[in-house]
């Protein structure tokens, strides 16, 4: 199964009201804006999308949103995020019948497995669906290491066609190139190591902030990807201290107050998780403050 999972992919938010229920006309603004600023999909339900907060029936009904909002224009992934295995396998039927184009799939999530469980995880999975599947190798947050002995087990299922490779080591994208060939799309999913792995031949980057300056990330990714390196170089030093807030435990809750300072959501999380306030709030007031101060004009760069 050949799938070209390439170019850039927001993790976006899942806004809510006030009262903690699902804002859909915010999500499908700040999906049209996405779209409009040349991204290349999203993946819906991720960590920041909070998918670990909303029930059952909100997952499903939010991804059948989503995806008809979108109407084919762009790629949409969906995050996958249960405790066992069949619950991760219905709910891949349940959005393959939505209309997504792919799942980006964890480890079950309370229960840290064993190598052996986690292979079985997957493996259950990818043979209960026909979707094409994204493997989230995420050590640093969930304590599981898909390792490439692991991997080499996977790639035996045809349907598990990209990794999302969050271990912070770059060095792991060389392993897996040399390992692999081009088996996999590999996608950086570590916004502060973006302009790394796209030059060490990642074809893809899952961001944060993305949501917060999407013609920034597009145009840093064509750049690294015409090999454009002193370019790319600028933008990405004036877009670090931006990408290290998707370095956090409170992840989330920068980058939702973020794309609210900027005007393209708000804030609201669900509980456990709560707003900024204090010392994190106004840094993270400062760091999109100096951004606004000294963005680039992006035109004197004349990317396609």
């Amino acid at each position: 199964m050949k799938v070209n999972w390439q170019g850039v992919f927001p993790a976006i938010s899942t806004q809510f009201n006030d009262d903690g229920s699902i804002n859909y006309e915010s999500n499908a603004r700040m999906l049209e804006d996405l779209i409009s600023n040349g991204i290349d999909g999203i993946i819906a339900l991720g960590t920041i999308g909070e998918n670990a907060s909303l029930s059952a029936e909100e997952k499903r009904e939010f991804i059948k949103h989503t995806v008809e909002t979108v109407k084919g224009r762009i790629l949409v992934l969906s995050g996958c995020t249960e405790n066992t295995a069949q619950q991760a396998a219905q709910y891949a039927q349940d959005v393959e019948t939505l209309g997504v184009d792919g799942l980006m799939l964890l480890p079950a999530m309370v229960y840290r497995g064993t190598d052996r469980e986690v292979i079985a995880h997957y493996q259950y999975v990818a043979r209960a669906t026909k979707l094409p599947i994204m493997i989230y190798n995420n050590p640093v947050s969930y304590g599981v290491d898909i390792n490439l002995e692991m991997t080499a087990i996977l790639a035996e299922e045809e349907n598990i066609v990209a990794i999302k490779e969050s271990t912070t080591d770059t060095r792991r994208l060389t392993e897996l190139q040399s390992r692999f060939g081009d088996r996999f799309n590999i996608l950086c999913g570590v916004d502060d190591i973006a302009l790394e792995s796209l030059l060490l031949g990642a074809t893809g980057w899952i961001s944060g902030l993305t949501n917060v300056f999407p013609r920034e990330s597009v145009t840093l990714f064509k750049l690294a990807r015409e090999g454009r390196i002193e370019e790319a170089r600028e933008i990405y030093r004036w877009f670090m201290p931006l990408l290290r807030l998707d370095t956090i435990p409170t992840l989330v809750q920068c980058i939702k107050f973020a794309e609210q300072i900027v005007g393209r959501g708000n804030e609201n999380v669900r509980l456990p998780r709560m707003t900024l306030v204090g010392e994190e709030r106004a840094y993270v007031e400062q760091v999109i403050a100096n951004a606004m101060a000294t963005r680039i004009d992006l035109d004197k760069y004349n990317v396609n």
